[in-house]
């Protein structure tokens, strides 16, 4: 059974037993949260999409982890004018691990 999942503008295909990075979600390290923006599950013979979700349909993950992710230069340059700056920046992630698929 797999199911697309839909986190802060991001979607993802998930299927139990996967890990995804998405981006920071204020829980717990170690705690299991649910996941309602359920765009469409499948098992292989039948899909459901929802109209935008798929109503009654939940994912189970659990936090496996908070990291940031690598690291994103900024470089901005005019020539002949001496000017050079540059900035870096780190994204925050969990890390998810889907636990179970309910439809």
């Amino acid at each position: 059974m797999f199911s697309i999942v839909e986190q802060d503008g991001f979607q993802f295909k998930v299927s139990q037993g996967d890990t995804i990075r998405v981006p920071r979600i204020d829980a717990e390290k170690g705690s299991e949260i649910s996941l309602q923006k359920v765009l469409m599950v499948g098992d292989g013979t039948s899909v459901k999409i929802g109209t935008p979700v798929v109503s009654g349909a939940t994912v189970t993950a659990k936090v496996i982890d908070h990291i940031k992710g690598d690291k994103v230069l900024i470089m901005k340059k005019k020539r002949r004018k001496t000017y050079k700056k540059k900035t870096g920046h780190r994204q925050l992630h969990t890390t998810l691990q889907i636990m179970s698929i309910t439809a």
